[in-house]
């Protein structure tokens, strides 16, 4: 089977990645060890791994065929119609396109289920940014909501962020997507702080369903994630949400610098809630090294460097 005409996608604008080159590693149809009730592709039997996929000189093939075309590319982006890291031959296949990418740097969009495996860690190692999916702590709460394989170890997988967290002199993001009833009772949320506390990742994205899902399920509301984000503290929380509510005010100097110091805000959030004054301010305090900018993996930060 060809899949030369399906294995790119973009390249796509993507306000916390760059303009991204997307290569599908599963486009013939959808294989994935969850079966999330959120996903926007259709409900499927989840399966351990890949029974037919492209092979790594096609997949290189399209990228180098598509680099040519497009000059201005960030990132390039392995996904899957499912999940990328059950390709089978993830490692030469990375290992091929830092051969090809020059100056653009690589990414991963994982559901983080088989990072424990020794295989699957050594190779994300090796990805300039790998964004993992971390929905759920305990396991009655993967189980209903991401609704995993019965090959996936559950238990294993958070010592195993936190390990790989540790080793890697890359960006680890991780993504948490909220779904109304089901992860966002205060039990799972507090496992959730506890857990990525130990991880220690560069940046955490949170966002709720915002295509149609599989199943019948629901989003959470802004004012949920903003108050994630608020309890979530001393963290790099990127609220993602497709409507964010604007709600421009005034901040006085001591008002930013405490905000600052409970959470960093994004330059998203800053457009969101700042006044034209509260901007100013704002500059005065970084010019005056009370508050700088810090990129994490495409977002940048306003954090404060007072104690």
């Amino acid at each position: 089977m060809s899949y030369s005409n399906s294995i790119i996608f973009g390249p796509i604008p993507s306000r916390r990645f760059g303009i991204s080159l997307g290569v599908d590693l599963s486009p013939g149809k959808k294989q994935c060890n969850f079966d999330c009730l959120y996903c926007e592709l259709e409900g499927a039997k989840t399966v351990d791994k890949m029974d037919e996929s492209p092979s790594v000189s096609e997949i290189i093939s399209a990228i180098k065929e598509n680099l040519e075309k497009h000059s201005k590319i960030d990132v390039i982006t392995l996904t899957a119609n499912g999940e990328p890291t059950l390709y089978p031959k993830l490692d030469e296949l990375v290992e091929e396109i830092d051969k090809i990418k020059g100056n653009i740097k690589t990414l991963i969009l994982s559901n983080g289920s088989t990072i424990y495996k020794k295989n699957i860690f050594n190779t994300l190692l090796k990805i300039d940014t790998v964004k993992l999916s971390l929905d759920c702590i305990s396991e009655k709460c993967f189980k209903k909501l991401d609704r995993t394989n019965s090959s996936v170890e559950i238990e294993k997988i958070v010592p195993a962020m936190c390990a790989f967290s540790k080793q890697t002199k890359n960006d680890l993001v991780l993504e948490v997507l909220f779904v109304k009833d089901l992860n966002d009772k205060e039990d799972e949320i507090s496992l959730l702080y506890k857990s990525i506390l130990q991880i220690n990742p560069k940046r955490i994205d949170i966002g709720t369903i915002d295509r149609p899902p599989a199943y019948n399920v629901k989003p959470v509301s802004y004012e949920f994630l903003e108050n994630i984000a608020e309890k979530f503290r001393n963290l790099n929380i990127n609220i993602v949400h497709k409507n964010r509510p604007k709600s421009i005010q005034f901040f006085s100097k001591d008002e930013i610098i405490t905000m600052l110091k409970r959470r960093p805000l994004t330059k998203e959030d800053v457009e969101n809630m700042f006044d034209d004054q509260s901007k100013k301010i704002l500059e005065n305090l970084i010019k005056n090294k009370i508050v700088s900018i810090i990129n994490s993996s495409g977002v940048d930060f306003y954090k404060c460097l007072c104690k």
